[in-house]
């Protein structure tokens, strides 16, 4: 994403001004040299008027105490056993992360504070073993940290709990993040670690409903990366108790969460609580945006050109695949009346969600709306992607002469020389034929 490009991220705005996010951090991108460009990333949410609270892990640095003082802790995570040693270590090292913090945003001329919000109880005996300072979140100081919020601060969370009796206990930094989160009902939550998003296969996931995470998880949890399951698992979590979005990015990667935020697309992992995507009919504010989604593959003759004016005056003719209120694919079907006839044009999907099953859903769309109106012949001009539509739709190559005589005259005058692909579409399912439309859309 370029931050230049101002416009794309104010129509963001409006949605986010005022709204919560809570980012948890890993400790490796708060020790990396590339933290400072995070927090400039943070001051710009600010500057938006979005409310930040942070919350930050410490294993890496722990282990880095650990390994200089010739120590081994008994767990890194939070999740195992903390000893009085390792408790000891996560203390040290969650107090110099947190001052690490708090120096790098009044870099940024923003105010923070280091808060004792969680409020913990131990994790106690498990399966026979007893986790000593392990900590479970007991619940969330909402009152303070609202507080702080209203008055312009970022609190910082520690991966620790206190009791009302002065312990402190050891607790995973994920689990703290998806407690604030649903305290605060946050609209977003952001995991930030050390990978691309949640590998799966070896494969970046770039978009997945919080429910099928979850399956995924209790089936076939070792097809995900090792470093990616305590992140999944929380993200899943978080969508489950109502959080609607959480975003799994790489703090290593310059300008990563203003690129996730502020992008149609992104370049993590999304993870939602309920399916946020729909095929619509174009509205007119939407031709700028499909103009330029198409763009790439115009310029490349694998789409016609199309000005604003042509689609504009076909607008009721054209459906756009929402992903997140963001337009991601679009598709368009013209009408033959006369001959019962339909083309199918226009089929794009944007390059970052390729492969994710778009182009196959606005296809099937176009079909089933086609049925509806009455078309018995659908049909596909195509010069690179003819083979997609035999393969995906069950096109079959047909001589060009077999066009309704309008858009044959159009064919022979454009010099394309595209392939003319034909589906004879099957009646409804109650054996009739829909009735013919007097008039074509748009």
């Amino acid at each position: 994403m370029k931050l230049t490009n101002l416009r794309g991220i104010l129509q963001y705005v409006p949605r986010f001004r005022e709204k919560t996010f809570v980012l948890s951090i890993d400790a490796a991108v708060v020790m990396d040299e590339i933290f400072p460009s995070l927090l400039q990333d943070i001051a710009v949410l600010r500057s938006l008027n979005i409310r930040v609270v942070l919350v930050h892990g410490a294993a890496a640095q722990i282990k880095t105490l650990s390994q200089e003082l010739g120590l081994t802790p008994s767990d890194l995570e939070g999740t195992g056993v903390t000893d009085g040693a390792t408790l000891k270590l996560a203390l040290t090292a969650s107090n110099r992360l947190t001052h690490e913090i708090l120096e790098g945003l009044s870099a940024n001329d923003l105010r923070a504070v280091s808060t004792n919000a969680v409020i913990a109880h131990p994790l106690g005996i498990l399966q026979g073993v007893d986790h000593l300072f392990t900590g479970k979140v007991e619940r969330v100081d909402t009152e303070m940290l609202q507080a702080l919020l209203g008055q312009g601060f970022i609190p910082i969370i520690p991966p620790l709990g206190f009791d009302g009796e002065g312990r402190t206990y050891r607790v995973n930094s994920d689990n703290v993040a998806v407690a604030v989160a649903d305290a605060l009902k946050a609209v977003k939550l952001m995991l930030v670690g050390t990978q691309d998003g949640i590998l799966w296969q070896g494969q970046r996931i770039s978009d997945i409903l919080a429910g099928a995470l979850a399956t995924q998880l209790a089936t076939k949890r070792a097809d995900f990366h090792p470093d990616c399951v305590s992140k999944a698992l929380h993200a899943a979590q978080a969508c489950q108790l109502g959080i609607p979005r959480v975003h799994v990015i790489n703090g290593l990667v310059n300008e990563a969460l203003l690129a996730e935020v502020f992008s149609n697309d992104g370049i993590g992992t999304l993870v939602y609580a309920n399916e946020y995507t729909q095929i619509r009919p174009a509205m007119r504010k939407d031709i700028r945006n499909i103009l330029l989604l198409i763009k790439s593959s115009v310029e490349s003759e694998e789409l016609v050109k199309r000005t604003r004016a042509s689609v504009e005056k076909q607008l009721g003719d054209y459906y756009v695949y929402e992903l997140d209120r963001n337009i991601v694919g679009c598709v368009a079907l013209h009408l033959y009346p006369e001959e019962h006839a339909g083309e199918l044009a226009c089929l794009f999907v944007s390059r970052e969600q390729e492969n994710q099953g778009i182009g196959k859903k606005l296809l099937q769309f176009v079909e089933n709306r086609a049925r509806e109106l009455g078309v018995k012949t659908l049909f596909a001009l195509s010069t690179q992607a003819f083979t997609y539509f035999q393969s995906k739709g069950g096109f079959s190559e047909g001589a060009p002469e077999l066009l309704p005589a309008l858009r044959r005259e159009k064919y022979e005058q454009s010099g394309r020389y595209s392939k003319v692909l034909f589906k004879r579409l099957a009646p409804t399912s109650n054996g009739a034929t829909p009735p013919t439309p007097t008039s074509s859309a748009g």
